[in-house]
């Protein structure tokens, strides 16, 4: 504590109160042992995705017919008022629930890649990258240059030894 402090605690009478940290530890019998999380199976992943395919088509579809009724609604009141505004609003709630169908579309495709994930595996190396120093891929290069001089050499041997049989 600096002089001021002091100064300022002894005019006010407020005695010095050492605080030790041991007073701001929780304790021991409040502590709440955490436990690793439980891993998830692929199974419970296709009831996820199932669940959630469900959930979307539903809401999707409650969406599309309230936006027919609201569509109705608004068309009844273009015809009532001629206004066109009314029927630029029209036109837009159209759009909307066109869109929200092509979504419900699209939310099939979606299901069906998410389904054939786990099964579509392609080992196409596209870019390959050597970790080493040069000394390392020259042995390694004149390894693969022997092993294919040696392999040339049995095969002609062979081709040889079938000529002459």
């Amino acid at each position: 504590m600096s002089k001021l402090e002091e100064n300022v605690n002894e005019i006010l009478g407020i005695e010095k109160e050492q605080v030790k940290v041991s007073d701001f530890e929780q304790p021991k019998d409040l502590e709440v042992a955490k436990t690793p999380p439980v891993p998830r199976t692929m199974e419970e992943k296709k009831h996820d995705i199932d669940h959630d395919y469900d959930y979307s088509r539903e809401n999707y579809y409650n969406l599309i017919d309230k936006g027919n009724e609201a569509i109705q609604g608004i068309l009844d009141i273009a015809k009532e008022g001629q206004h066109p505004r009314a029927y630029e609003v029209a036109g837009q709630l159209i759009a909307q629930v066109g869109q929200t169908v092509d979504k419900l579309q699209d939310l099939q495709k979606k299901l069906k890649d998410l389904k054939e994930l786990p099964n579509k595996t392609t080992s196409t190396i596209k870019n390959a990258l050597f970790v080493g120093s040069t000394a390392e891929l020259q042995k390694m290069l004149n390894r693969k240059s022997e092993d294919e001089i040696i392999e040339n050499e049995s095969d002609n041997s062979k081709s040889t030894k079938n000529k002459t049989d």
